[in-house]
Order: structure tokens, then C-alpha cells, then sequence
């Protein structure tokens, strides 16, 4: 499900589902576990904001043309439109540069992987292909640009909706709609690890028994990811894989 459109009908159609089939009742933490000091009014403007940046960037980079104006409607558009998790952002990410031609398949699966060695959160990742971009800007200034893109509707969206979901995360739809949207992640996160991660990089049963070699290395010997991106590079160089 590669598409824009692909993953949020798929959130949709199961919040939609979840919301009809899943209603839940009962008793749920009070609003004091969410505390919030600011007006409804500020929520909506930044609600609006939001909603400003996402339907304005694309009118301002065709009436623009400029390279970090597109670079950040790129991004934010990314940042905006993913939900549950940073792998479902990876078909995402990988629709806007890599068929531009702006990063190469292999150097985006090579940060990505690099990318699972460090700590952080996935979105991350932005910052490399901001900086690897063969489209202007590029280096720490397209870096810059593309974090502070993917991160910041998330910013927006989540203090826009802070002084509303007390309220609203009572309502037995809404229970039953998140428990659809949760369970429509899921089926994203499976779908973001076949495609781009299994289908372009194991190609060949001696890719996929290096592999399981470290699964086994991660999950029964708890040998520290980035530890095992190193043996991962070194195994490639020595021309083992």
C-alpha cells in the first residue's frame, strides 16, 4: 500500500469498522490523567494551522518553484498524513524521493537501516534523506528542513487536539473507532515491511538465511542493534552476502 490515499483509506475503512463493531464501554481514566492548561481557542488555531500548512505548501511551491519550499511540502505532507507508528511512514517517504530521483533506492534502504542502529524515533530518517537529497538544498540545511517538516504536524495536530479528547475519548464510537485504527496499523506496519524493506532487500535465499541469522542475533542472543548493523556492513564488504 504505497499510496497516500492507499493508507489513509485503510485507517478509514477501519476506524469506520471499529467504530460499528467495537464499541466499548465502561469506565476510563479521568481527565485529570490529561492535563491541559490552555483555552479550546488555541486548540482550534492550531488545529487550523494544521490544516493551513497542508492544503497551503503545495499552492506556495507551485506559485514558488523554490527547491525549500518543495523539500518542506514534502515532508510536512508525509508527516501529516501517516498515523501509527514510524515504519508505516517508510512506503511514504520512499514515494517522494526515490521516483524523483532526489535519493536512490539503495541509499534509502542504506538509512534506513542506519537509522534502526541509533535511538530516536523513526522520523529521524527524515533527516538523512534531507541531507542526501541530490535535490537542492541538500546537506544540514535540507537536513534542517526536512525534520522540522515531518515533525512538526505532529505537534500541531496532537496540542491542537489536547483540550477536545478529554471529551471525546469518552464516547463509545470514538473507543471503538481507535480500536479500528489500531488494528488498521497493524496491517500498515506488515505491509511497510514487505514493501520497501523485504521486497528490495531480500532478493535470494542466502539474503533471507542472513536474516534469520540476525533475528536470532537480536532476539535470543540480545546483541545491541547497532552491533548488528556493524557485522551486517562488515559481512557485505567481505563479499559473504
Amino acid at each position: 500500500m504505497p499510496s497516500t490515499a492507499g493508507q489513509i483509506g485503510a485507517i478509514a475503512l477501519g476506524g469506520l469498522a471499529g467504530a460499528i463493531g467495537l464499541r466499548a464501554y465502561g469506565t476510563l481514566p479521568s481527565s485529570e490523567d490529561f492535563p491541559v492548561h490552555y483555552r479550546k481557542r488555541w486548540g482550534i488555531f492550531l488545529l487550523s494551522l494544521f490544516a493551513l500548512l497542508l492544503l497551503g505548501l503545495p499552492i506556495l511551491n507551485t506559485t514558488l518553484h523554490n527547491d525549500g519550499v518543495e523539500l518542506f511540502d514534502r515532508f510536512y505532507r508525509v508527516g501529516a498524513l501517516v498515523f501509527g507508528g514510524g515504519h508505516v511512514v517508510l512506503p511514504l517517504l520512499q514515494a517522494q524521493v526515490v521516483p524523483s530521483g532526489w535519493v536512490s533506492n539503495d541509499s534509502f534502504l542504506a538509512g534506513y537501516g542506519a537509522t534502526q542502529a541509533v535511538p530516536g524515533p523513526l522520523f529521524t530518517f527524515a533527516a538523512y534523506l534531507g541531507a542526501v537529497s541530490t535535490h537542492a538544498p541538500g546537506g544540514w540545511i535540507g537536513a534542517m528542513i526536512a525534520l522540522v517538516a515531518i515533525f512538526l504536524p505532529s505537534f500541531l495536530l496532537v496540542t491542537g487536539i489536547l483540550p477536545f479528547w478529554a471529551q471525546l475519548r469518552r464516547h463509545p464510537h470514538m473507543q471503538g473507532a481507535m480500536k479500528g485504527v489500531n488494528a488498521a496499523v497493524v496491517g500498515l506496519l506488515l505491509a511497510a515491511f514487505y514493501q520497501p524493506v523485504w521486497h528490495s532487500a531480500v532478493l535470494n535465499a542466502k539474503d533471507f538465511s542472513w536474516v534469520l541469522g540476525v533475528f536470532a542475533l537480536l532476539v535470543f542472543w540480545k546483541t545491541p542493534p547497532w552491533l548488528a548493523v556493524i557485522l551486517a556492513v562488515l559481512v557485505s564488504a567481505l563479499g559473504w552476502v
